[in-house]
């Protein structure tokens, strides 16, 4: 064959990087999500070397992001299943159920998470874990009875809370949960077998922990909607008194035509207030977005995998309970759409202010073009004026020239008559007055003809 491609075998593995467990009934499973930054990294996977060492097993590579191992630890055999994702790091415990003579069995009076599979790791390993845990559950997974839990059943797994539950996996299975932390700072979830098989039954813990885990996930952008919407507020009403105060000023400058040394210069100055105003809303409205979008983006991609997995689950509803659908779709969907309303109230915003901009950049822009031509107008005239002015002194200055002309005539004259000439000096002036005058007519008109053709374009 050909030479395979670079990322060939990494890409087709990675639909089996990730496989579910193969769990015995019962079991117990306790699960953690935990924030970590990339700061934090390095620590979360030494802390995971450090168990490995201590528990004898060979730990994972460092660019790993995914382990899967059985552990033998002094409380008893525990298999762990440590995750990277992209925010996150989940870790999964799976334990084997307890015998019947042990507390904590589902038939018996204790609670039964009484000995989670959490209890089985190291002292104060657990404690040490680096990042912030958002979200810790356990699951109890257990053989179903003959009948439906009681509610005075249920009582022993969630106390006096609301309860939610559901058939899954076209009936295999039945699930019981509450969505609240306890005590012991773990949400609780009852998984009750009929007749599911090892890899399913994996499969659907592994469901249960993700809904939970993407939930929070997604419910992460939730603080961030509230904390901006009352701003986002604030900035819409700010852009609809200023977009106002731009018609009404539009309004009043065509209903009154002031001159453009006074009512325009005024009218330029309170748009370039406007302006600077709505620049200073843009800049808040720009700042708001690029420190939520992720968040809010983050929120609707965590939102469709938690639709998802509960559609996976094929939840089929029991007497007198509520569905983790029904559920999801009554407290979870609304605070979705909570943070996409703001989301897209930002974006509406955005582009709002943009076009107010647009509109009053416009305004000023013609407004210093009006002003423009104004100028070019009168500098034409002082122009004309000057022209006026030219050709005038170019008159007086053709009558000084002859002036002077004929004088050096009747110089010219009376000195021929002194030396012998017989001329009439008086006529020898009269008559070169009209000839100087008229040569020097030509001259200006030839040096303005020149000047003319110097000024026009060649072809």
């Amino acid at each position: 064959m050909p030479p395979n491609h670079p990322d060939r075998l990494s890409l087709a593995g990675e639909a089996h990087a990730r496989p579910s467990a193969q769990l015995s009934v019962p079991s117990r499973i306790s699960y953690l999500a935990v924030l970590t930054g990339s700061d934090e990294r390095n620590a979360e996977w030494a802390h995971l070397v450090r168990l490995c060492q201590a528990c004898g097993v060979a730990p994972p590579g460092e660019q790993h992001t995914h382990f899967s191992t059985a552990l033998a630890t002094a409380a008893g055999p525990l298999h762990l299943k440590w995750e990277r994702h992209g925010e996150f790091s989940s870790w999964t415990l799976f334990a084997p159920g307890l015998p019947e003579s042990q507390p904590g069995r589902p038939d018996s009076a204790d609670d039964p998470f009484a000995q989670p599979a959490a209890a089985r790791l190291p002292p104060d390993w657990l404690q040490n874990l680096p990042g912030q845990v958002l979200v810790a559950a356990h699951v109890l997974l257990a053989p179903a009875p003959d009948e439906l839990p009681t509610e005075a059943n249920l009582c022993r797994y969630f106390g006096e809370q609301l309860v939610v539950g559901a058939e899954v996996a076209d009936g295999a299975a039945l699930v019981y949960t509450s969505f609240q932390v306890q005590d012991d700072g773990f949400s609780r979830f009852v998984l009750l077998s009929r007749r599911l098989g090892a890899r399913r039954a994996g499969r659907v813990v592994q469901r249960l922990c993700e809904i939970e885990a993407y939930r929070m996930m997604a419910l992460l952008a939730l603080p961030l909607a509230r904390q901006l919407s009352p701003r986002t507020v604030a900035i819409e009403k700010s852009l609809a008194v200023l977009t106002d105060g731009i018609a009404q000023d539009i309004a009043r400058s065509e209903a009154h035509k002031t001159g453009l040394a006074n009512g325009g210069a005024r009218d330029q100055a309170a748009d370039e207030s406007l302006l600077h105003e709505l620049t200073r809303l843009a800049a808040e409205v720009e700042r708001s977005l690029s420190a939520s979008q992720f968040r809010f983006g983050a929120c609707r991609a965590y939102a469709e995998l938690v639709r998802t997995r509960i559609h996976e689950l094929r939840e089929q509803r029991l007497s007198g309970l509520q569905t983790l659908g029904g559920f999801m779709a009554r407290r979870f969907e609304p605070a979705v759409a909570t943070c996409a309303t703001v989301s897209s109230r930002l974006h509406d915003l955005s582009e709002r202010v943009s076009q107010a901009s647009n509109l009053l950049s416009t305004r000023v822009d013609i407004a210093r073009e009006r002003q423009n031509q104004a100028l070019l107008s009168s500098m034409d005239r002082r122009a004309k004026l000057q022209l006026r002015l030219q050709q005038t002194v170019e008159g007086l200055s053709v009558a000084a020239i002859v002036y002077y002309v004929v004088g050096l005539v009747g110089y010219v004259a009376k000195g021929a008559k002194a030396g012998g000439l017989s001329i009439n000096t008086d006529l020898a002036v009269g008559v070169a007055v009209p000839v100087a005058a008229a040569v020097m007519v030509w001259a200006l008109r030839r040096a303005r003809k020149h000047i003319h053709a110097g000024d026009d374009p060649p072809h």
